[in-house]
Parts: C-alpha cells; sequence; structure tokens
C-alpha cells in the first residue's frame, strides 16, 4: 500500500512539475501589412472589336512583413473588368483573356519563376460567359504581378488580350394561320 501510495505521490509530483512549468512558446510575433501601389489611372476603357467596356478600381497589392521587409506573398494586381456586347445582331461566348505587363521599351515584364500567367477566365459554360446583344457582365482580375514591374517608371502598360466567339444572333415572327372550330 506504501509502496502505491508512493508511486502516486510522484506521478502526481511529476504531472505538477510538467503542467505547471511548460509556458506556451512566445517569441516575437510578425506583424504583416498589405503594401497598396496605386494604379495610375485607376480605370481604363477597353474596346476589343465588339465588345466595349472597363477595367476598374486597379490596384497592386503585396504583403510584407513589417520591420524586416520580406515579402510574405507576392504582388497582385485587382480589379474589376465590365464588358458589353455593343453589337446589334452578334451574340458573344466569352472564352477568355490573358493580360501581359509591358515595360518602357515595349517589351513583356516576365513573371518570377513558380508564379502564374496572368490569366482572366469567365465562369464555365452558361449565361454568365454567354452575352447577347447589349448585355453586360462584371468579371473579378486577381493576377500575380511581376515584382520588377514594381519599380519606379518600369511599367508602361497593361496589354488585355480577349478570346471570345461571336456568332449571328436573329430575332424572326413566324405566322401559325389558325382557327378555332366551333364544337
Amino acid at each position: 500500500m506504501w509502496t502505491q501510495l508512493g508511486v502516486m505521490t510522484t506521478t502526481a509530483a511529476v504531472a505538477a512539475m510538467i503542467l505547471g512549468c511548460t509556458q506556451p512558446a512566445s517569441g516575437p510575433s510578425v506583424v504583416v501589412e498589405d503594401k497598396v501601389y496605386a494604379v495610375s489611372p485607376p480605370s481604363v476603357n477597353v474596346t476589343a472589336g465588339i465588345m466595349r467596356g472597363q477595367i476598374i478600381e486597379m490596384k497592386v497589392t503585396e504583403r510584407i512583413e513589417q520591420g524586416s521587409g520580406n515579402v510574405v506573398s507576392p504582388a497582385k494586381l485587382t480589379g474589376k473588368l465590365m464588358l458589353k456586347n455593343s453589337s446589334a445582331d452578334q451574340t458573344v461566348r466569352l472564352i477568355g483573356g490573358k493580360i501581359q505587363f509591358i515595360d518602357s521599351q515595349g517589351q513583356p515584364i516576365k513573371l518570377e519563376e513558380k508564379r502564374i500567367e496572368p490569366t482572366v477566365k469567365f465562369s464555365t459554360y452558361g449565361a454568365a460567359e454567354r452575352l447577347d446583344p447589349g448585355q453586360e457582365t462584371t468579371q473579378t482580375v486577381d493576377v500575380d504581378f511581376p515584382a520588377e514591374a514594381l519599380k519606379a517608371k518600369k511599367l508602361k502598360e497593361i496589354r488585355l488580350d480577349l478570346v471570345y466567339l461571336p456568332s449571328s444572333y436573329r430575332e424572326e415572327t413566324v405566322k401559325l394561320p389558325v382557327s378555332i372550330a366551333v364544337q
């Protein structure tokens, strides 16, 4: 009995030391902040064939570790692409788009390794990607942005290549000669 009591006391003492002496590791907490770069102008008109619209609310954001200046999350370009089918007789099926960042010499600025080529993808097949004459759609833009383009006077323009399929749109009236017979 004295042996069991001794073992229980020792076990309780060890458990108390482990629980009482254990403190959560508290290193310096890392503060991350968003560094926002204004795109000038923040909105630009878009014309591509029968498609009209604009890109609005453009900005570039990267996440930086405060104090050290280390980049936690690389730069991204965000905004909204608003498009309207300006044709009177063609429906448009939106496929996608490719974005290029062009430097002051007219050359594309390449993304760093392991970054995704900037593309605009429209929703899966359905009403959101089909625009009848006069219809509009809005698509968010959220793409990787090259770090090289953040340097002063490096970026000259952003190029958007839209891919869409136009097809004829017709409305016709069909007359059905009918009469009602009295029964």
